[in-house]
């Protein structure tokens, strides 16, 4: 018999709950209550021939605490006049918090609320919106909203978050919480202290004018020639904040960006030429880099979907970007260091060339084999050597490294 239980009138009142409609009918003032929960119960025909179970039915629903049942009279041929609950309905806030189990929910979340009405009243529209929210952030709202009102009266610090002179307000406390930051900030301070260009979390800083961690760049020049700074070989490691970086425009001609630490270390000299040591995906620290669109290009990442998303990615940048070592030829060379990818990517990649395109289809696809992937460091030396000479002239590339292979 498909009659409503108590738990199931639980269940109604909880999905009340977990969409947030209870708190947030407190913010507003609009109250929900008496609220009715719908109720099933038997038929004309099933409190004739299972009265028995019916009375149990409605002895159930008569113990249930904090709910009122709205009843209909009935008569029974044999058991003469009795009454069936039609409605059940939950008369006050604190019926339902008790019925929850949420009284301490409820009391906390009314507090946040005094606290946010008294000292940024800005806010009260977003706890309306995200009261769940809101109660697992209880332990720190206070901090938070210093924070908000600190940076109402300091509007684009530019200092570190460190240097925030706050209890309790650290950078690590407000990386952990740069997702409602953004939220309440957007709504509480002057758009004069908020730079729309720097939206996403990882531009926290930049969009409400704290000073960031300098982006840096790791290099190696890879001509004795060519040296930048006095002593300077072929073999010096050097890192520069990306500023600095942009600044030097070396009179260089070709660019390797390698993924693999020891690549970058081992890579050989070459004429005219600088190594960076890449970072996997992002690409910012090179954005403003631009001496780097008269260079000649070069990436070397693994042959896997990823490594041909991150190539994808650098050439929004640099369009001109040559993939290096990441063909089809070395990929089958190397079959024997074959390993799989954990976790592949399927989406399109707009900016690969056909032969490029192409092995990542195949890859995609797994038509090479099930999750295929030939890192970096993995492929001789005696090849890499091979493909810089021949990039003397790069028609000459592909048997390069069917020389070096062979």
């Amino acid at each position: 018999m498909n009659w409503t239980r108590p738990a199931d009138l639980r269940a109604q009142l909880q999905k009340q709950w977990d969409r947030g409609a209870l708190l947030a009918a407190t913010v507003s003032g609009e109250s929900q209550f008496p609220l009715r929960l719908a109720l099933r119960g038997p038929s004309s025909a099933e409190l004739t021939y299972n009265f028995e179970a019916a009375r149990r039915w409605i002895a159930e629903l008569a113990e249930m605490p904090h709910c009122r049942l709205e009843m209909r009279e009935f008569r029974h041929r044999v058991f003469g006049a009795n009454a069936v609950p039609v409605a059940a309905w939950i008369d006050t806030l604190d019926d339902a918090a008790r019925l929850l189990g949420k009284r301490q929910e409820f009391s906390r979340f009314a507090a946040l609320l005094a606290s946010t009405r008294e000292r940024q009243p800005l806010l009260v529209p977003w706890l309306a919106k995200r009261p769940l929210r809101a109660l697992e952030l209880h332990d720190q709202w206070a901090r938070l909203l210093d924070l908000v009102g600190w940076l109402q009266a300091h509007p684009r610090p530019g200092i570190y978050l460190r240097q925030v002179d706050l209890a309790g307000i650290h950078s690590k406390f407000v990386e952990a919480n740069r997702a409602v930051l953004t939220e309440w900030l957007d709504l509480t301070l002057p758009s004069d202290a908020i730079d729309p260009t720097c939206s996403g979390v990882g531009k926290f800083a930049g969009r409400y004018g704290f000073l960031d961690k300098p982006l840096r760049v790791r290099f190696r020049i890879l001509d004795d020639a060519k040296a930048i700074l006095p002593g300077m070989n072929a073999g010096t490691d050097v890192t520069l904040d990306a500023q600095s970086f942009a600044r030097l425009n070396p009179t260089l001609t070709r660019i390797f960006i390698t993924e693999n630490e020891i690549n970058f270390l081992a890579f050989p000299p070459f004429p005219d030429s600088m190594v960076i040591f890449g970072s996997g995906y992002g690409f910012s620290m090179l954005a403003d880099v631009a001496w780097l669109q008269d260079c000649r290009m070069h990436y070397w990442g693994d042959i896997d979907t990823h490594g041909f998303a991150i190539l994808d990615q650098l050439r929004h940048l640099f369009g001109h970007v040559d993939s290096f070592l990441m063909d089809r030829a070395t990929l089958m060379a190397f079959h024997e260091q074959w390993s799989m990818e954990d976790t592949q990517l399927v989406r399109d990649l707009a900016r690969l060339r056909p032969d490029e395109q192409a092995l990542y289809d195949d890859l995609r696809g797994n038509r090479l084999g099930g999750q295929v992937r030939l890192e970096q460091e993995r492929i001789a030396f005696g090849s890499v050597e091979a493909a810089m000479r021949s990039l003397s002239d790069p028609s000459e590339l592909s048997a390069a490294h069917s020389t070096a292979r062979a």
